[in-house]
């Protein structure tokens, strides 16, 4: 039996709080139920999936570098940092697998400050605006990117 690819899900600020955030523009899926969801289509797709979620930029700096030195593909959810944060988007920069942006709004439908994403450019792509099942689209990606 081969072994699993392990894939890393991060999360920016505030996802954490998915289910009672704002429902009307997060949904109604709980952190918890991103998890398992995450988890179960990793499974089925032959991934190891660790999900993680932070409000702080550095911890999320960290694992990037953790995801560049051990070339591990990555799903991220920057949620605020997307629009700001350069150290972030250059910690994205070294990446040595796949990196898959993903947000469950369409940034491109809200305010202005979220139409610009300082991840996009380094990120092997974009999947946004499908809830949930954005981060499910992203692992599906992931896993065509890895075989391809």
């Amino acid at each position: 039996m081969s072994e699993r690819r392990r894939v890393l899900v991060l999360n920016g600020p505030n996802l954490g709080r998915l289910g009672s955030r704002e429902p009307d523009i997060y949904g109604a899926t709980s952190y918890a139920g991103l998890v398992e969801s995450c988890r179960a289509l990793g499974k089925e797709l032959g991934f190891d999936v660790e999900v993680r979620e932070t409000n702080d930029e550095g911890e999320m700096i960290r694992w990037l570098h953790e995801a560049a030195d051990g070339s591990i593909p990555v799903v991220l959810n920057p949620g605020a940092f997307t629009h700001y944060s350069y150290g972030m988007r250059d910690a994205a920069a070294q990446r040595t697998a796949p990196l898959i942006e993903v947000h469950i709004s369409n940034p491109y439908t809200r305010e202005e400050f979220r139409h610009t994403s300082v991840v996009a450019a380094v990120a092997s792509g974009t999947v946004a605006g499908f809830g949930i099942g954005s981060y499910r689209l992203a692992l599906r990606a992931l896993a065509e990117e890895i075989s391809g």
